[in-house]
């Protein structure tokens, strides 16, 4: 069985820098034609000079011959320049705007505490049309981690949303049903809103993290939920629905980090994504939805054509192989393990 598709986009990935930007680019290269590139570097992208630079290291990174291009974004601060931002993006050097909540997930401190302070910058975005991704997710420590997510849009991405008319909005990797019924809900605001999901989050829920025993490598942030919210996901990943599309959040870590008394959050999933997708989508009997939502659905939101290359997948009778660690210098990071076998083959 083969099927031809449109080259995808990743609308969520980290290719971290230097050694290990090198080690895994060339994963997402392969298949991707565009990746929206994540800006919580230590120090983090804040600046349309960070951008510049940080896109040109990329560049110098890609493998000989490589068609892929890195969509930059900027990272949120209190401290955020609103003409910068707006500059950034007019020239074609930014994408969108990353918010992180300060401390929610993987070097996230210099994130927004006080979002009064962040209003003149989402109100320029509001009026020049620069999208802003959430990382939606709650701190308060009083707030149990698997609500946090529920709890941001109540107590934070809705009232955001009331104060700032006319923002575009990316909740990024939804985990829950919350957040899918919010999206839906929220049709009638147009193309004001949407959703990324991840390739890890369509297969994992909370138990293959901690039952028989605690398995870091599926440790992330958003932490995985009840198996009710993954089959939410599932739901609205194969349903069409031009308001979710795929960003895979596939978040390298070394080993070292993962296996540490305080592991590091994230999946390294950029090296099968597509082979795990083609098995959901088909699971699910929506392999002709595959396109729009790897495809179609996130160039649509942020505006831009989709690649004109194809790549087609084969469903084979014997599994495809992908490699289960990639090393570099003496590290070595794990890549996401789905638990059973995978049979289309991207050619």
């Amino acid at each position: 069985m083969n099927l031809t598709i449109r080259r995808p986009d990743d609308w969520h990935l980290h290719l971290r820098d230097g050694e290990m930007l090198r080690a895994v680019l060339p994963y997402s290269a392969n298949h991707f034609g565009r990746g929206l590139i994540m800006p919580n570097l230590v120090p983090p992208v804040v600046t349309a000079e960070d951008a510049r630079s940080y896109r040109e290291r990329i560049l110098n990174a890609l493998p000989k011959g490589a068609d892929f291009v890195p969509r930059m974004t900027l990272y949120l601060t209190e401290k955020t320049d609103p003409a910068d931002v707006v500059r950034a993006h007019q020239e074609g050097l930014i994408t969108a705007v990353k918010l992180y909540p300060a401390g929610a997930t993987t070097n996230s401190d210099s994130g927004v505490r006080d979002f009064d302070k962040v209003r003149p910058v989402l109100e320029a975005m509001a009026e020049k049309g620069v999208p802003l991704c959430v990382h939606g997710e709650v701190t308060d420590p009083e707030i149990d981690i698997f609500d946090r997510e529920a709890v941001f849009i109540d107590r934070v991405l809705e009232p955001l949303r009331d104060r700032t008319p006319g923002l575009r909005v990316v909740m990024e990797h939804v985990t829950t049903r919350n957040g899918v019924d919010y999206v839906r809900a929220n049709a009638g605001s147009g193309a004001d809103i949407a959703a990324t999901i991840t390739t890890h989050h369509l297969i994992i829920n909370r138990n293959h993290i901690l039952a028989g025993g605690i398995r870091p490598h599926y440790y992330c942030l958003p932490v995985a939920k009840r198996e009710e919210h993954r089959l939410a996901l599932r739901q609205a990943a194969v349903s069409g629905d031009a308001r979710f599309f795929l960003g895979t959040d596939s978040a390298p870590h070394p080993d070292a980090a993962k296996l540490s008394p305080c592991g590091c959050a994230g999946c390294f999933t950029a090296p099968n994504t597509l082979s795990i997708l083609a098995q959901v989508f088909e699971e699910e009997g929506a392999l002709d939805r595959l396109e729009a939502f790897t495809s179609l659905n996130g160039a649509a939101f942020y505006g831009v054509e989709p690649n004109p290359a194809r790549i087609t997948l084969t469903r084979r009778d014997t599994p495809a192989i992908h490699p289960e660690h990639i090393g570099f210098d003496t590290a070595r990071v794990t890549v996401f393990d789905p638990g059973f076998p995978l049979f289309w083959h991207v050619e």
